[in-house]
């Protein structure tokens, strides 16, 4: 049976679909029981499909766009309930939008600290979700 990850972000337009894409693409190549699907808190705040700053990376590093979903999607509750383990991509930003959304679920979060443009430039916010991923790839539940 195939467990699943849950990577949480605001539009599901630039970092939380570069961990989905990121994460799925090593555990595929890693024969691991596990997939990763994400979401945004507030996808009416982004336009597109997907951040032009995702695809570059991911075609940089030769990740087919086909490990991330067709398009941005909002949270819901049975994402979350569908999750062994969900992870939000910048507890400053999130918390708070969990907690008002899911109040049930934020304490069942995971938060990451890896904030949104212009906080942080994709040259540095991309490879730090790629190491968070390769670190929670390497410590998965058997």
């Amino acid at each position: 049976m195939v467990k699943k990850v849950l990577f949480i972000c605001t539009g599901n337009f630039y970092r939380s679909r570069f961990a989905e894409a990121v994460f799925n693409f090593h555990a595929d190549r890693r024969n691991l029981p596990w997939q990763a699907f994400s979401r945004g808190l507030a996808i009416h705040w982004a336009e597109g499909s997907l951040s032009p700053y995702t695809a570059a990376r991911l075609s940089a590093w030769q990740i087919p766009l086909t490990y991330t979903g067709p398009t941005r999607v909002q949270l819901t509750e049975k994402d979350l309930a569908a999750a062994e383990i969900c992870i939000a991509l910048d507890r400053q930003e999130h918390l708070s939008m969990i907690q008002e959304q899911f109040p049930a679920w934020s304490q069942l979060t995971l938060y990451w600290e890896v904030p949104d443009l212009p906080m942080i430039q994709p040259e540095v916010a991309l490879p730090a979700i790629e190491s968070h991923v390769l670190y929670l790839l390497d410590h998965l539940p058997k």
